[in-house]
């Protein structure tokens, strides 16, 4: 698995917006909207600020201890109104939520295939909507915090363990972040969460043929022109590296409908993100059912 380059998913001006950077990812389409921290409340400001959350969020935002927390709580709510409402054109205030059998977020029906998921961490939120199958997805910052490098990798693969110890210092730390949010955005995707163990599943190159062609983004002042080529021989592309997921748990032609893609917003922080193309199924024998062991 390469590394991602820092990409140039955020212009250099985007934390003094008062919009999100949006790009659009096949297949789906999808879209996939970023939003700085540093450009949280200006963004509020212009689209309702706490008075657009519901009466519970208003309450668990309010129950929030430190500025930082409740920014990116608010940022992340608003977020998802804003990117369900470029898609599907409804107001921001008509959304309404409920939640998982796992605790994810989800709308309730009718929802007309329409999915999203969140994910903030200090400095960047994000946010992933499709009509085609689940998303998921998940930013960190990098390098991964050293309690982490310590306690996490244990509960990888054995093949990614082994990568990571070939790994020192830094490297290591950079890795693992990547490794993180691929997880964490296909089980997002999945709707499991960490109910899942980490080793129950890997990921490995995509075919460098297939098609995987995010456009500039939307916003008409941010970078323009063509999009570049993208997937494992174009690392930095805006798509970043794409990569399929190997999941005993699936059979042959589900596991093909799984992209992931790990992307550098910027120098700061990795996404991961998976999308499910429903009509990518190819044939082939079933993997055995049944659970893992680890």
């Amino acid at each position: 698995m390469p590394p991602p380059r820092p990409t140039d998913l955020l212009p250099a001006d985007a934390g003094t917006r008062s919009a999100p950077v949006v790009h659009h990812l096949a297949p789906g389409p999808a879209t996939l909207h970023l939003l700085p921290e540093t450009a949280v409340d200006a963004f509020a400001a212009r689209v309702g600020g706490t008075g657009a959350l519901s009466e519970a969020e208003r309450t668990r935002w309010a129950r929030l201890r430190g500025p930082g927390a409740r920014r990116r709580y608010l940022g992340a709510r608003l977020l998802v109104r804003h990117a369900l409402s470029a898609a599907d054109g409804r107001p921001p205030d008509r959304w309404r939520f409920t939640t998982g059998p796992w605790g994810r977020p989800e709308l309730p029906p009718p929802d007309d295939g329409l999915r999203f998921n969140v994910s903030h961490t200090e400095g960047l939120l994000a946010c992933v909507v499709t009509r085609h199958g689940g998303c998921g997805v998940d930013v960190e910052s990098v390098p991964a915090r050293p309690d982490a490098v310590i306690h996490l990798p244990p509960h990888l693969a054995p093949a990614e363990r082994a990568a990571l110890a070939a790994l020192d210092g830094e490297a290591r730390a950079v890795r693992l972040a990547e490794l993180w949010v691929l997880k964490e955005a296909y089980l997002k995707a999945l709707g499991t969460g960490l109910t899942r163990p980490l080793a129950s599943f890997t990921f490995r190159d995509g075919d460098p043929t297939a098609p995987d062609d995010p456009t500039a983004p939307d916003d008409p002042t941010g970078p323009t022109g063509p999009s570049r080529p993208t997937g494992p021989s174009h690392p930095d592309g805006p798509g970043g590296v794409t990569l399929t997921v190997d999941d005993p748990r699936l059979s042959v032609a589900e596991a093909a409908t799984w992209r992931l893609r790990l992307m550098r917003p910027g120098p700061r922080h990795v996404l991961g993100l998976a999308l499910q193309d429903p009509a990518a199924r190819t044939p082939g024998p079933a993997r055995p059912p049944g659970p893992l062991t680890t």
